[in-house]
């Protein structure tokens, strides 16, 4: 049995059993019986399935060795964190963030006016609320609105422009003054993809002379007791964690610093987020070097060893680890609508009376293959095959000729690799390689994986049924957006080999793992494909519920949301119609009533069954 990386990547969180993929939790549901349940009422496309148990697991996780760490290193800070809602703000998410995060007060982080009044309006009173990025005058004053609304609520600031503006709102309105964070630019940086989000020259965040100026500023309002935290953040998806300790040290000096420089109120550091998840499927190239224990006793000893030493009160920790809350929750799943070498089938075989001679001998290799001569007879076939494209070109025989000795000779590969399958030699390695299968999936990669075109991100992707045969086939993906970039290619370095199906008697699905972070708000409606119809899967000790569907947008809606008249483009295609004079009148009826069938459909293929 393959199981596609399963304990790499899957924190337990999916089984294999009875030949497919079953949640590792309660009663244990397949997603083939999930999937099947929702096809059944003719939800055609690819599927996005929520979990919001994983979403619990997360938080609980993060906070349960987070409190460890505490207790093991007699740390006098606590631990809290917020999720920053630009990971993922479908609604949704949100809700399962919320309320699975309220037992440990979890919080929300802003970084646009419109995730801070989603935060003011979906924080629950006691929880944290976090403002990080750049912001004018009128974001701030909603942060003070917030602050008056009762929100514990912090303004990190990214450069001295923004404490300036703060201090004016203040003097001129009566309204509650926030919590002041400072975003510290460190030296250090971070490891992987994102690692340009620390060093000197990132994006965000003070330098030391600017720090200094901060708090005389802060004085000299009489606001130095707002300034609770210091935030730095090193990066997403850190791999290594030895940035991160270096991070630490750095941060933390500066902030034992601004306690001595008489910032007595700060009592906070905010260490970002970046806590990796493993997306990778093979044990080679995972995607940190660390584990969340690790992570947390890092973080915890390296503070503590810090304040001992400058006998500085130990702060409060904060995180904003999105993706460690979020990824795993969501399931991408898509039927494969096509594999291109099914043109190879043996029933397309079209023999003629009398065939050439190589033919009849490639007919006879087939026929005889088996396991004690399949690696010579494989040579055989493959000697042929050169032979018989040599005689097309000369015009000794014909393309029906060509098709066949295709067919047969594709058919004697895959057979010795079935047979072989068990112990495969290097030639045969290569000619599955070589033989990749091409499967046609019913999404667009543009659109629910955009990390993946723009990053070369890769998701774990296994099938969910079939998995007690052995998968054989070379495999290439490609979506049915109009764009060769569409594809994820096959990578002899993480390959990824599934079954060879015959599509037209049977579906079979593909599943996307890890999908819960950025891939939704990131996606792209390229060649108008847009977010797939979406289920929120709640599992209890006997059964499952399937609730909060949101139906994919139909075309008509695709073209409203561009901006587009779709009462006109509908108006015109009705009189487009009626004018025809190529159609009867019934037909005219008959076609109106199908193009408004079809313009109320999502615009994904609807060809599997």
């Amino acid at each position: 049995m393959n199981n596609f990386g399963l304990d790499i990547w899957s924190n337990k969180n999916f089984i294999i059993e009875d030949d497919e993929i079953k949640l590792n939790y309660k009663s244990m549901p397949s997603l083939l019986e999930i999937v099947n349940n929702i096809r059944a009422n003719h939800v055609k496309g690819p599927l996005l399935l929520r979990f919001p148990h994983l979403i619990k697991k997360q938080i609980k996780t993060l906070y349960t060795y987070f409190e460890k760490a505490i207790i093991e290193n007699n740390y006098k800070g606590n631990f809290n964190a917020v999720f920053p809602l630009k990971v993922n703000q479908f609604p949704s998410v949100i809700e399962a963030i919320t309320s699975q995060g309220q037992k440990y007060n979890y919080g929300l982080e802003a970084g646009s006016k419109a995730e801070l009044i989603l935060a003011m309006s979906k924080t629950l009173q006691g929880a944290n609320i976090t403002v990080n990025g750049f912001k004018d005058e009128e974001m701030l004053t909603l942060a003070f609105i917030a602050a008056q609304s009762g929100h514990k609520i912090t303004i990190t600031i990214e450069g001295l422009n923004e404490l300036e503006m703060i201090i004016a709102v203040a003097s001129k309105s009566n309204l509650k003054i926030p919590n002041i964070g400072i975003r510290v630019r460190l030296h250090s940086v971070g490891s992987g993809i994102w690692a340009k989000s620390g060093g000197m020259d990132a994006k965000f965040g003070l330098t030391s002379t600017e720090i200094i100026e901060a708090v005389k500023l802060l004085k000299n309002a009489n606001l130095i007791q707002q300034l609770t935290m210091i935030h730095f953040h090193i990066g997403s998806q850190m791999s290594d964690i030895a940035p991160l300790k270096k991070a630490l040290r750095e941060a933390g000096n500066i902030y034992a610093e601004l306690r001595k420089m008489g910032a007595e109120s700060l009592s906070i550091i905010n260490i970002g987020g970046g806590l990796a998840v493993e997306y990778d499927q093979h044990i080679k190239s995972n995607a940190r070097n660390y584990s969340i224990d690790e992570f947390t006793s890092s973080v915890v000893f390296l503070l503590s060893e810090i304040m001992n030493a400058k006998n500085v009160t130990h702060p409060d920790i904060f995180t904003e680890s999105g993706r460690f809350v979020a990824a795993s929750h969501a399931v991408l799943i898509t039927p494969v609508l096509e594999l291109f070498t099914q043109d190879y089938q043996e029933k397309l075989l079209n023999f003629k009376e009398e065939n050439p001679p190589l033919i009849e001998e490639l007919i006879e290799l087939n026929h005889l293959l088996n396991n004690a001569n399949c690696i010579e007879y494989l040579h055989d076939a493959l000697d042929h095959m050169e032979s018989l494209f040599t005689l097309f070109d000369l015009g000794y025989i014909d393309l029906q000729d060509r098709s066949n000795a295709e067919i047969l000779v594709h058919n004697i590969i895959k057979k010795a690799l079935y047979l072989k399958s068990a112990n495969p030699t290097n030639e045969l390695e290569q000619l599955q390689i070589k033989l990749q299968e091409r499967y046609l999936i019913n999404a667009s990669i543009f659109q629910s994986l955009p990390d993946y075109w723009g990053l070369g991100q890769h998701f774990p992707v296994m099938p969910i049924h079939h998995l007690n045969t052995p998968p054989l086939r070379a495999a290439s993906l490609w979506d049915i957006t109009c764009d060769s970039d569409g594809e994820i290619g096959f990578n002899p370095e993480k390959p990824l080999y599934l079954h060879d199906v015959n599509i037209e008697e049977e579906d079979y699905f593909l599943a996307f793992f890890n999908v819960g972070a950025y891939q939704e708000t990131l996606g792209m409606n390229h060649n108008l494909f847009t977010h797939p119809n979406e289920y929120t899967i709640v599992i209890n000790d006997t059964s499952y519920e399937i609730t909060n569907a949101i139906e994919s947008k139909n075309i008509l809606n695709i073209l409203d949301s561009l901006g587009y008249d779709s009462k006109k483009i509908l108006n015109q295609l009705k009189n487009n119609l009626k004018n025809s004079e190529f159609i009867t009148e019934k037909e005219k009826d008959d076609t109106l009533a199908k193009l408004e069938r079809f313009l109320q459909q999502n615009g994904y293929l609807r060809t599997t069954n």
